[in-house]
């Protein structure tokens, strides 16, 4: 979205009855300071120019897209829709009001990994050594048989 500012000189340029491309010169100049500034990582004054016409051609100038010769069908198809977009009625979003819109709640710890169910827990005495049904096996001298006195 362009600044206000953007859009209200090029406003002026109209109402003064200045060519599209002048009008179309006033976002290409934001762009330019918005890549000066490193707010987008644009590389080139060449990209800084392609979305500043992209903008001006969707805040409603009547920029015409690139002819044939000089730029691809993908570019040219781009810029007619962006040309198209700028010509239909701004129509403000539809937002409901505070008191209409669904309060979320904040998910528990345990919820946040399987929204709508409980935590997996494993059965009781289901323990690693032995569970076969994970891909586990262990060694065969841990399933031998346990040694008389030994706790561990």
């Amino acid at each position: 979205m362009p600044d206000p500012e953007t859009l209200k000189r090029a406003e002026e340029d109209k109402r003064e009855g200045k060519s599209a491309s002048t009008q179309a010169g006033e976002f290409v100049r934001e762009e330019m300071h918005h890549i000066r500034e490193g707010k987008h990582g644009a590389a080139s004054a060449k990209q800084a120019i392609a979305i500043g016409l992209s903008k001006a051609r969707r805040a409603g100038v009547d920029l015409p897209p690139p002819d044939a010769d000089t730029q691809s069908e993908a570019v040219r198809e781009h810029a007619s829709r962006d040309r198209a977009k700028g010509r239909q009625p701004h129509r403000p979003s539809r937002r409901l009001p505070r008191r209409w819109r669904v309060r979320r709640v904040k998910p528990r710890a345990n919820d946040r990994r399987r929204p709508g169910r409980a935590p997996r827990r494993r059965p009781p005495g289901h323990e690693r050594i032995g569970a076969a049904d994970d891909g586990y096996f262990p060694p065969a001298s841990l399933n031998a048989a346990p040694i008389e006195g030994c706790t561990t």
